[in-house]
């Protein structure tokens, strides 16, 4: 899986990547045929510090998208990451409905 992280606004640390690399390819258990993900990482400053964390997942035939802000980026992607991790099942569950 090809892993492609953007921040806006800000630099991302590497301790940060690394987070989003091992949660991300953690999602493989759910379905092998993930093709790549984009990342995307935005902070907004207005009275308080929001932090938000967008995933795209490509997979065939189908891409799945989680966004979600918080006060901090590792609580966003983890949260984003949950989200996409409910819709493959999904998917999944989907695919073998048809196959019966």
């Amino acid at each position: 899986m090809n892993i492609h992280i953007t921040s806006r606004k800000f630099k991302t640390k590497d301790s940060l990547k690394e987070t989003i690399t091992s949660k991300l390819m953690s999602l493989q258990k759910y379905n092998d045929n993930i093709l790549d993900a984009d990342v995307t990482l935005d902070f907004t400053h207005f009275k308080d510090s929001i932090k938000t964390a967008e995933i795209k997942l490509n997979l065939p035939r189908t891409t799945l998208l989680a966004t979600e802000s918080s006060e901090d980026f590792q609580k966003s992607v983890n949260l984003a990451v949950d989200k996409l991790a409910r819709q493959l099942k999904e998917v999944k569950s989907k695919q073998r409905s048809k196959v019966k």
